[in-house]
């Protein structure tokens, strides 16, 4: 840290010795001693841009023409890299509820919009229904009728929602419930229709 100190120091002396030097050193431009001695020549013209580039200076224009292989390359691509051409969709299917297209593997648009909506609905219900506070017991939503088709002993011990409207038939009762089936206890896979 010390030599990079003492090198600084240095490096500063030195041109502050040259700035010395060079302002006392100074001589006077030939301009200013015409003035003192009398007339000054005539000035320049100032410069333009016109007389600077004239008729021989070309900036950013291409020098060469692109060739029509080139030219329709950046047009529609290679096949073999980027293929920019409209090809049609060979994975469209038909949604066999609403009839309307989607893609293959991806769910109907339509059909998912009705979901979205149902969710949502159950979402603010629970939400007015429960506020803030912290579940511990078992949620239950119930669409309009279906309290009444179970025992009142059933529904002990869990929230109720209440969703004032009839269960859509897509809708199933199964997606709320719980799973009956225990969890595997082995980890062993035993192969099954091996006929």
């Amino acid at each position: 840290m010390a030599v990079s100190l003492l090198n600084r120091l240095r490096i500063t002396i030195q041109r502050l010795d040259l700035t010395i030097t060079n302002f006392f050193a100074k001589r006077y431009p030939p301009e200013l001693c015409y003035a003192l001695g009398g007339d000054l020549p005539p000035s320049p013209k100032p410069l333009s841009i016109k007389d600077i580039i004239g008729d021989g200076f070309l900036w950013g224009v291409p020098t060469n023409r692109r060739t029509i292989e080139k030219r329709l390359k950046r047009k529609f691509g290679n096949p073999y890299y980027v293929y920019k051409i409209m090809v049609p969709k060979t994975t469209l299917r038909v949604c066999n509820v609403c009839g309307d297209d989607h893609e293959v593997g991806v769910l109907c648009p339509t059909c998912y919009k009705k979901v979205i909506t149902e969710t949502t609905q159950m979402q603010d219900a629970i939400q007015n229904e429960l506020g803030l506070s912290p579940v511990e017991n078992e949620i239950v939503v119930l669409y309009a009728g279906e309290k009444d088709s179970q025992p009142p002993e059933y529904w002990e011990g869990k929230r109720i929602v209440e969703i004032d409207k009839p269960r859509p038939a897509w809708f199933s009762k199964n997606l709320l419930q719980q799973t009956t089936q225990q969890p595997a206890t082995t980890t062993d896979v035993k192969p099954s229709d091996l006929g």
